[in-house]
């Protein structure tokens, strides 16, 4: 969803303009002031369905039980009508914004930016409703590949391949949130060959030193790719046998992940 077109919105992140400054220590009443008068500016078009928004003083966690001390910022809630089509007669939606979870984050992170996360708190949960009124909420998807990213910063256990349910950006190549992941997959014996790895990302060729091990899925934090705070990851996948991929759909095997940092340098035909 294209959320510049058509109005006044910043072109290089999509937050609105004007004088809604949000600073450490926001009341509730200033939150809400804020977050109507962001509400508003944005196209009716994006907003049919929406039965309003609604400001809490809430600070709920997540639902999962397994992601603790998550907050939840806001939440699209939908109900859908008995109908023989879909649209914003049958879906209805009211978006809700939960100050005192903003509230519990900007405690725990002295970086925390108010009107950055608020924009793209509602902008999330308008996408929601605006999925379901297409029938397909690419967004779930995106929700458990968030709650997975967590789960791995925490050092427990998650999905290895809960990137592939980010959105694609391109063949290979998924986004969660500010994370970038672009997945490339090897044999053994080609990686064990190779010296380096070389990928293209945004029309520039880049190359990377190979890890000492491939393992089944390797993720490879890449530096002086992407600028803070988005980040890009390579995750180099082991070519599994049929059987192997049916092992692991089982559940029988366990895969062996790993994690490394390197430096990119341009590549041989951007150097």
């Amino acid at each position: 969803m294209d959320w510049d077109s058509g109005w006044d919105g910043d072109a290089t992140t999509g937050a609105p303009n004007g004088p809604l400054p949000l600073c450490p220590g926001v009341t509730f009443s200033e939150f809400e002031a804020s977050a109507v008068a962001v509400y508003a500016r944005i196209p009716e078009e994006y907003k049919a369905g929406i039965d309003g928004l609604v400001v809490s003083a809430a600070a709920p966690t997540h639902p999962d039980q397994d992601v603790e001390e998550v907050w939840t910022l806001g939440e699209c809630v939908t109900e859908e009508y008995a109908s023989d089509w879909s649209g914003p007669d049958t879906t209805r939606s009211q978006v809700v914004l939960y100050w005192g979870s903003f509230q519990k984050l900007a405690r725990s992170d002295p970086d925390f930016d108010w009107d950055e996360e608020l924009w793209e708190t509602l902008t999330h949960e308008l996408r929601h409703h605006l999925e379901s009124l297409a029938g397909e909420d690419d967004l779930e998807g995106v929700d458990y590949a968030a709650d997975q990213t967590f789960l791995r910063d925490r050092g427990e256990d998650f999905d290895p391949w809960y990137y592939q349910h980010g959105l694609m950006v391109e063949p290979g190549v998924f986004r969660v949130e500010r994370n970038v992941y672009m997945e490339l997959e090897w044999r053994e014996s080609d990686f064990s060959r190779a010296s380096e790895i070389d990928f293209s990302y945004r029309g520039a060729e880049w190359r990377i030193p190979r890890p000492d091990r491939l393992g089944d899925v390797h993720f490879v934090w890449v530096n002086g790719v992407v600028e803070p705070p988005e980040t890009l990851e390579v995750v180099l996948v082991r070519k599994r046998t049929w059987w192997e991929d049916v092992r692991r759909l089982a559940g029988v095997s366990r895969p062996d992940v790993l994690e490394s940092e390197v430096d990119a340098e341009p590549g041989p035909t951007q150097g």
